[in-house]
């Protein structure tokens, strides 16, 4: 390769080079447009609020059978887990005989804005799980997804008695396993984590999504060239426009809890180190006490796969998936039904 380009006309090759990026940046331009001309609009769903403090507030989706709480991350939208009909885990789950219901954590509230991830696991995460007892008449199943998976497991070290099962969705747990391309992304964190004081206003949005961006630098530019060859009648096109409108719709991160997570995660690996303390307690996995579920997706570029692996390894005999799908897609994706619904349904039936 080096040879040809060595031996090829340097005013053909630059004209050719500059042929490709006007070509790229058209079609990414044409891919935005696309996004925001499209109709598809998410449907505002008004669903019973069960339990409520603060701007954070549980939906309870409704059903007859057993109730089961979901723990998304603080980061995005709690509707992931509900993004549209067909593309729905918690409607998958409802339809299956279970009573979803899911903690929508929402922007911090102003006595929210000192939160730190204590506060939100002991205050918030603690009073959706008793509210869900109560509904219950007893223990319930947890799942948490994401970031969301290790409120999820410390609430359920701390409050064994309230949870029946523990589910984890592509949740990090050793964050030094695989730092190649979360090196950048670790930095900016850290960095800005670090100026943090009490009283600090909450990590923007903008912030956020810069930092995540960095995660894979050239995906922004290939999914919306991409978007640019759809039909934009097509279904495909439609998921495509419903996801991008999700990650487009984040929150704000109170400024202690960004530094718990960006500092005390990502830069000490507190967890991976056995060294992460809540409420005076240690989080062991090793010492959680009722049945485990780890959902590990292998193409998964934002939690590393050896990340979740890690956690799954040190948790006592878990039932352990693998889909071959990626953070995102394990949940939504057109695959998602065989890679993760139906055996999460499964073992909540059992459970």
């Amino acid at each position: 390769m080096q040879t040809a380009i060595a031996a090829a006309d340097p005013e053909a090759l630059s004209a050719a080079v500059a042929r490709e990026a006007s070509g790229r940046l058209g079609r990414f331009v044409a891919g935005i447009r696309a996004y925001h001309a499209h109709p598809y609009r998410r449907a505002q769903a008004d669903h019973p609020v069960l339990w409520r403090e603060g701007a954070t507030q549980v939906l309870d989706y409704g059903g007859d059978g057993r109730p089961v709480l979901f723990s998304p991350s603080l980061i995005n939208r709690a509707y992931i887990l509900d993004l549209r009909p067909g593309a729905s885990l918690i409607e998958h789950l409802r339809a299956h005989g279970l009573r979803p219901l899911l903690v929508d954590w929402g922007d911090p509230a102003d006595d929210e804005r000192d939160f730190d991830l204590e506060a939100y696991i002991t205050r918030r995460l603690a009073g959706a799980l008793e509210a869900a007892n109560t509904l219950a008449g007893g223990p319930v199943p947890l799942v948490g997804y994401c970031m969301g998976g290790l409120l999820a497991l410390a609430a359920a070290l701390l409050h064994p008695d309230r949870v029946a099962g523990l589910g984890l969705l592509a949740t990090p747990w050793d964050f030094h396993a695989e730092q190649g391309g979360q090196g950048a992304f670790m930095a900016m964190g850290a960095s800005a984590a670090t100026a943090v004081r009490l009283g600090s206003p909450p990590v923007p949005v903008d912030l956020l999504q810069a930092m995540f961006a960095t995660l894979q630098p050239s995906l922004v530019q290939a999914k919306f060239r991409r978007l640019a060859a759809m039909d934009p009648q097509a279904e495909a096109t439609r998921d495509f426009v419903a996801l991008e409108d999700w990650l487009n719709d984040g929150v704000a991160l109170a400024a202690p809890t960004a530094r718990d997570c960006f500092v005390g995660w990502y830069g000490d690996n507190l967890p991976g180190r056995g060294l992460w303390t809540i409420a005076g307690q240690v989080m062991r996995p090793q010492d959680l006490a009722v049945p485990a579920f780890v959902a590990v997706p292998t193409r998964d570029r934002i939690v590393p796969p050896a990340s979740a692996t890690a956690l799954a390894r040190a948790l006592p005999a878990p039932t352990l998936l693998e889909p071959r799908a990626g953070h995102i897609g394990m949940v939504v994706g057109s695959r998602a039904r065989e890679a993760l619904w139906e055996p999460l349904t499964d073992w909540l039936a059992a459970v």
